[in-house]
């Protein structure tokens, strides 16, 4: 791969039938890459594929439930076989939530979330590595979430993963000193405008929606773009990712106060019949990029800056009285 272009690059995106994953394919096919697209359903991951011929590039799609070792396994190899023996970029991407009070969120439906977002990485890295090793490069690039920073309560499994993520992260980088040219890459997007809100685990029997302000996934997806060309550590994406991890370090007591905001949030919504969504399966409908929750506010930025200083001062706050207490 040329330090310049991505023509020809061999590009594994996980989780690529709808949201981010899908907008990733669309950007990366734009510029030329050589893609392979995997996710659970056969029928949306060939409709990418056409999205991307459509653009240019060449595609190829292999159904993978990134739960199953075996299953990343073939997908590394079809993929080497598809690049002629190359991978040069391999995105782990795949995710599922769950809502709901923790104890009142079935096990299994906890596990499965940790079991994708999570060790679905786990897999994708351990099944590229021998190839990146190989050919001393490549760059492998996680999808994490402000998530990864804020703990998200009545979605304890979710936050779980993804702090797990910063780690297997961090930790994995450290192996990878001896090897130069190979990259391990976190994005942290912010609230992205993807079917993630309606098509997940709906434990909380309210009707969810993702807190303003909500971005457009195909900023995360150019994002992905300058990591494989320029490799770094970590990348925000979305103001409000900025803001709210800085918060987080600078509001002690955050974590309770978040649970009060969104414990709240839940008890206003409407009433909705619970669903496992797609933790177990796929979705139904018609898979898409966006989610259709994104409204265009132009003082959106001063509202959510003026809310985060609200809610450091309430944190800052909460906190003291109590350590008074």
């Amino acid at each position: 791969m040329s330090e310049r272009t991505l023509a020809g690059a061999v590009v594994v995106i996980t989780g690529a039938s709808s949201g981010i994953g899908r907008a990733a394919a669309h950007a990366f096919a734009r510029r030329g890459a050589r893609l392979v697209l995997a996710a659970r359903d056969a029928e949306a991951l060939e409709d990418a594929v056409r999205e991307c011929r459509e653009r240019g590039a060449e595609a190829l799609a292999v159904p993978t439930d990134v739960t199953l070792s075996d299953a990343l396994e073939r997908l590394a190899a079809a993929a080497s076989e598809f690049g002629h023996g190359r991978i040069d970029v391999w995105i782990n991407n795949a995710g599922i939530g769950a809502v709901g009070s923790f104890d009142e969120t079935p096990l299994d439906a906890h596990e499965q979330v940790v079991q994708t977002n999570l060790l679905g990485y786990l897999r994708g890295a351990h099944a590229v590595m021998p190839y990146f090793k190989q050919q001393k490069a490549g760059v492998l690039i996680n999808t994490l979430s402000i998530g990864s920073w804020l703990a998200q309560p009545y979605a304890v499994a979710y936050s779980a993963s993804k702090f797990g993520l910063r780690g297997f992260s961090a930790a994995l980088r450290g192996e990878l000193t001896r090897w130069p040219g190979i990259h391990v890459c976190d994005i942290y997007p912010a609230v992205m405008d993807t079917p993630g809100f309606r098509d997940g685990g709906n434990y909380a029997g309210r009707t969810l929606q993702p807190p303003p302000p909500v971005y457009d996934p195909r900023r995360v997806a150019e994002a992905m773009v300058s990591l494989a060309l320029h490799p770094r550590h970590t990348t925000s994406v979305g103001a409000a990712a900025t803001l709210l991890r800085l918060l987080h370090f600078v509001t002690p007591g955050f974590d309770r106060l978040n649970g009060l905001i969104v414990g709240a949030a839940l008890g206003r919504a409407e009433r909705a019949p619970t669903s496992s969504g797609n933790l177990f399966h796929p979705p139904g409908g018609q898979r898409r990029i966006d989610g259709g929750w994104r409204h265009a506010h132009e003082s959106q930025g001063l509202k959510l800056a003026a809310g985060a200083l609200a809610v450091g001062v309430a944190g800052l706050y909460l906190w003291r009285e109590l350590n008074r207490r």
